[in-house]
């Protein structure tokens, strides 16, 4: 059978995508039986070649979860040992699917990184074979899957909806709910949850959000927020307009209801993360009505308090860098709070992320005294900075600045001195 795996692999997971439960059903039998019988390096081959790469968000999960089977049965010893043809595939796959836009493959990536990891050389493994551009992501990912764990498995929307367990009867077919499913009233949230996965969906929320009409838009935002946990990433553009446009009543509802996204999502939301800062930062962080301003700076907090940081860093600090006025000083005093909670454990990335926006401060005339509204000056905000980096630093700041400009040195020096 291991001459013709590769191929009756890829048909295999082919019909993984069907929409019939029962064949998806079947598929996942054969495919269990390959992995239980088949030579395994074999059998993740033709797993990575069938479905790493398939459009089908469906069959990349169907890969996944066999793959994962895999990687545990074969080992980490094993799988990183530098066989051609095995290590070279096998690690960027598995850091490929950590970051796949579908929850399910996601997780099954997640999980075969967390086993992998437990190599004692998988550091220097990843830096020989992920390329310099992704390793921070792989790094950070690794690092939240060992302190907060890897959570439960998202739910197989899809499956579930083309079968239904009933106690003692096994599984029956959906259509035989028709009539049962028809006489009762769902609300909105049951009918979304029902076609989450599908494009009818995206063009219905997607459609409300961008409505002529305000009450339309807002009526979008309530769903997105009912519906977050499975959608928002596929979303998230279509709610980022409700965050710029020009109605002021639009943008203080989605702001506040992004609030509830956050607490709902929390790192679920780290691939959307680029796109939230800015929409928040740029728009609203400098808005002269209180009440926006409020819920902007309220949106921040709660991407603080709800997300691994080390995804906030870099936004946070580019935003504190191009930004004027209150919205530059807010973000610098987040950094300077960051600085204080993620230097003990990531001392070069926050070297390498916070260093740049300081000598920039430094290096312009924003660090003179002017104030710049309610949450005081640029120059207090990166006098806060240069504290928090001189607390965890120590000398090697200004070993740090050597290379820098004859500004930068002049400004670390009175900021130096005044805390000293």
């Amino acid at each position: 059978m291991d001459q013709e795996l590769e191929g009756t692999v890829k048909a295999l997971l082919q019909k993984a995508g069907e929409s019939n439960a029962f064949m998806r059903q079947d598929v996942d039998a054969a495919l269990g039986c390959m992995v239980q019988h088949c030579t395994p390096t074999r059998g993740i081959n033709a797993l990575l070649t069938g479905g790493l790469s398939h459009l089908s968000a469906v069959v990349r999960k169907c890969t996944a979860q066999h793959l994962t089977h895999l990687v545990e049965k074969v080992g980490a010893a094993r799988l990183l040992s530098g066989g051609k043809d095995l290590t070279d595939r096998i690690l960027p796959a598995v850091t490929k699917l950590a970051q796949d836009s579908s929850q399910e493959a996601r997780y099954f990536g997640r999980r075969m990184l967390l086993s992998l990891s437990s190599h004692p050389d998988f550091d220097k493994i990843l830096e020989k074979y992920i390329p310099t551009k992704d390793l921070l992501t792989v790094r950070d990912t690794v690092y939240v899957l060992k302190t907060k764990g890897l959570g439960d498995i998202p739910q197989d929307t899809q499956s579930a909806r083309g079968r239904r367990s009933l106690p003692g009867s096994g599984t029956v077919r959906a259509s035989s709910l028709t009539r049962e499913e028809s006489s009762s009233h769902y609300s909105c949230r049951s009918q979304t949850q029902s076609i989450a996965d599908k494009t009818e969906y995206i063009k219905q929320i997607s459609g409300l959000l961008g409505s002529k009409d305000f009450r339309e838009r807002i009526k979008g935002i309530d769903q997105l927020v009912a519906d977050c946990q499975t959608v928002v990433g596929k979303v998230f553009d279509a709610f980022k307009g409700r965050l710029q446009e020009s109605n002021s009543k639009v943008n203080l509802y989605a702001l506040e209801s992004l609030q509830k996204i956050i607490h709902l999502m929390k790192d679920n939301l780290s691939q959307v993360v680029n796109i939230l800062v800015p929409a928040i930062a740029d728009n609203h962080l400098n808005s002269k009505n209180n009440a926006i301003y409020s819920a902007a700076i309220g949106a921040i907090n709660a991407l603080i308090l709800n997300l691994d940081n080390i995804l906030l860093l870099q936004p946070f600090c580019t935003k504190a860098q191009f930004l004027s006025g209150k919205a530059k000083v807010d973000l610098i005093e987040k950094v300077a709070d960051l600085v204080t909670q993620l230097y003990p454990r990531k001392p070069q990335v926050v070297e390498q992320k916070v260093l740049p926006l300081l000598w920039h401060l430094l290096g312009t005339s924003t660090h003179s005294g002017t104030i710049h509204g309610r949450s005081g000056s640029v120059r207090g905000a990166t006098a806060n900075l240069c504290q928090a980096l001189y607390a965890q630093m120590g000398s090697s700041l200004s070993e740090c600045a050597a290379s820098q400009s004859a500004n930068v040195h002049k400004g670390l020096n009175e900021f130096l001195r005044a805390l000293s």
